[in-house]
């Protein structure tokens, strides 16, 4: 619907029967993370450090809330905050993010496209985005400068098609992941609700 590759999903996968925040803790990046944290999280489910940079790339689409990225953009140093610009940023992007985000603090849905050029397509243009200094999130900025990751960055910056296949290849496989079986969960009608939702 976005422009994105044709991800082959195996029918019936069961979800979980509950759903605990608590549980998720660990087993997400975060945009503070550093490089090594990321990649041992993305290991520990069985993907590479090339199928993580490619599964990264969905911020080709979407938004982060302000409140994810304030420590990169504003300095704790107020008399010097007006021109700080995070390493690796490009300074207009860190200015323009810094006046969109001024009031994150009174309003926690303040937020910004990951992607500044093509939000809503499904598209390479987040790791050309990255090389150029447009990375919203400090994880996301730090892919295109660490050795193990930056090649893959380039790859998928100069050629859609790869990204495109390596995408939903680490989709398909990340998709079967902790497969539920039996008893142990179930094949929800509305993928957003649990079957005996009461709302």
């Amino acid at each position: 619907m976005v422009g994105g590759p044709r991800i082959n999903v195996k029918y019936g996968r069961k979800d979980s029967l509950d759903s605990d925040m608590n549980r998720v803790e660990g087993k997400l990046a975060r945009p503070n993370m550093t490089m090594d944290h990321i990649i041992s999280i993305f290991g520990s489910a069985g993907l590479t450090v090339q199928e993580m940079v490619a599964l990264v790339g969905s911020h080709t689409i979407g938004f982060s809330h302000c409140k994810e990225f304030a420590s990169r953009i504003f300095n704790s140093n107020a008399e010097h905050s007006a021109d700080f610009c995070p390493e690796g940023m490009n300074a207009k992007y860190a200015a323009e993010l810094r006046k969109l985000c001024a009031n994150y603090t009174k309003d926690a849905e303040m937020s910004a496209f990951n992607d500044v050029f093509t939000p809503g397509k499904f598209d390479n243009m987040y790791y050309k985005n990255l090389q150029h200094g447009y990375g919203l999130l400090e994880s996301d900025q730090a892919i295109a400068f660490d050795n193990r990751t930056r090649p893959f960055v380039d790859l998928y910056a100069a050629n859609e098609t790869a990204f495109f296949d390596a995408f939903a290849k680490a989709m398909e496989k990340f998709s079967e992941q902790r497969v539920k079986t039996e008893l142990n969960g179930d094949v929800r009608r509305r993928c957003d609700q649990y079957n005996d939702y009461r709302g």
